[in-house]
């Protein structure tokens, strides 16, 4: 082989192996981003199941929480938090089943109102059908914070000296003015609002207290609505669903307070309930598919359910139908649950006028022009 052969060949093998190797370098460091991609990958996708895990475990927990109390046999209140409840709205509506089923279990009661001859009426009912003793208070909770509301307050805490008051369920609230824009409604009707759902509770609730404190036990439960768990707005109820909204945060945060000393206060949120006022809206209970009763219950349903729940949680909303509506509309955007409540509360708007308009002209038409049904 002559010497520039042998040069030429060498050249080639040095070439040769110089690209060899820098093949092998690209390969490696292809090899290593792969890798390290995959690992990238792998990464997110067992940070993904990891959090889709505690997801499922977390609803999977709430299910069996809620199983559990469904499971659970109804508390005797009397034997756990005492011998008296005072309830608050008891002449109709929600307020009335609820002071029914509670004198059905025993429970002697206080009853709260305004209107002394409702409450006679209520009062004997429950004499004559339950053997339990009751007694009236007549407040007119929309004069809280005015001189004749601290009177009023007086007496209520006289009344409840010396009862072993257990439960007490703050059942009044207004929805008035219903279905107008801010700027429309007179402002004295917004404080009067306020006053029954704002300070009348949180009133009552510090007249009964102390005495609650003293024994070591008892039960608050404050009305809510469901404006407040269900749904994000309910646009031409601002006023109404805010006030509502201070009722669910009040009861949590007293319940964290006062849960370590026997105390259970809890916050129940309601969505549409069928009273009285329904019949001249809707169809006869008669003709109500089961549909209809299982998303609007009627009160004495409700109050059943209602009931069977005080002492279990500190928000909770008791219907099952009214449940079964909160989980359609928790997989809901929320621009268009916005968009249907407005749609929905315009055609009450159109509704309330009419009535408003044929009060005026007949002024014998009993309906005072307020929500078709109880909505608390």
């Amino acid at each position: 082989m002559s010497g520039s052969t042998y040069w030429c060949t060498e050249m080639f093998n040095t070439d040769y192996r110089r690209y060899g190797s820098v093949c092998k370098r690209k390969k490696r460091v292809k090899m290593g981003a792969l890798l390290f991609r995959q690992q990238q990958e792998a990464a997110w996708f067992v940070s993904l199941a990891i959090l889709g895990a505690l997801h499922v475990a977390a609803v999977a927990f709430r299910i069996l929480s809620h199983l559990l109390l469904l499971l659970r046999r109804p508390t005797d209140l009397c034997h756990r938090y005492g011998a008296w409840a005072v309830v608050t709205g008891p002449t109709s509506g929600m307020g009335r089943s609820v002071a029914l089923e509670l004198a059905r279990r025993g429970i002697n009661l206080v009853l709260v109102g305004r209107d002394p001859a409702k409450l006679k009426d209520i009062s004997d009912n429950i004499s004559c059908t339950y053997a339990v003793q009751t007694k009236i208070v007549v407040v007119d909770l929309a004069l809280i914070a005015t001189p004749q509301g601290d009177e009023a307050l007086r007496l209520l805490r006289h009344a409840v000296a010396g009862l072993d008051v257990g439960v007490l369920v703050n059942n009044a609230g207004l929805a008035k003015p219903c279905a107008v824009y801010l700027h429309e409604a007179d402002v004295e009707a917004w404080v009067r609002m306020i006053r029954v759902n704002l300070w009348a509770l949180t009133e009552v609730t510090a007249a009964v207290l102390p005495g609650m404190l003293e024994r070591g036990r008892g039960a608050i439960v404050n009305i809510g609505s469901g404006t407040t768990l269900t749904i994000p707005s309910f646009p031409l109820f601002s006023i109404y669903a805010a006030s509502k909204r201070y009722v669910a945060q009040l009861s949590r945060s007293l319940h964290v307070e006062y849960r370590a000393r026997g105390i259970d206060v809890q916050c129940q949120v309601p969505l549409f309930v069928e009273t009285n006022m329904t019949l001249g809206a809707t169809a006869s209970r008669k003709r109500r598919s089961f549909l209809s009763r299982l998303i609007m219950p009627t009160s004495d349903e409700y109050a059943r359910a209602a009931v069977c729940w005080i002492g279990h949680g500190p928000l909770c909303m008791p219907n099952l139908g009214h449940r079964l509506e909160w989980c359609i509309c928790h997989v809901v955007p929320d621009w268009m649950l916005d968009e249907l409540c407005l749609r929905l509360n315009l055609w009450h708007r159109v509704r309330f006028q009419r009535l408003r308009t044929m009060r005026a002209s007949r002024p014998n038409v009993i309906n005072n022009g307020c929500m078709p049904c109880k909505q608390v």
